[in-house]
């Protein structure tokens, strides 16, 4: 099921641009302490690196990706979540808008 609101929530107000503007989110904090970011990627290849662990759901549209040392692209679309381990990195490849929420931990 796809996320489509979240309730009770602290929001960073300014928001984090990367790529020259292809990736732009915003920071959340839920009533229970945990983060997350809800953001869009336009379209173009990046290349993210994480620190933590992250899970990204998409919300609406699409991208490919393909996990650190992985040869494979994978299709994500809405309503699908992947993984990501924590000091890594990711691509990913996007067409159309990608909206994401990106959980940490």
């Amino acid at each position: 099921m796809t996320t489509s609101s979240i309730d009770n929530v602290s929001i960073t107000t300014q928001a984090n641009i990367y790529f020259d503007g292809k990736c732009v989110s915003h920071g959340i904090t839920l009533a229970d302490g945990s983060k997350r970011t809800v953001g869009v990627v336009l379209p173009a290849t990046l290349t993210f690196n994480t620190g933590a662990p992250e899970i990204m759901e998409c919300v609406a549209g699409s991208c490919e990706y393909k996990l650190a040392g992985s040869a494979a692209w994978v299709k994500s679309a809405a309503g699908d979540k992947f993984s990501v381990p924590g000091n890594s990195s990711f691509e990913i490849r996007v067409t159309d808008a990608y909206h994401y929420i990106c959980h940490f931990g």
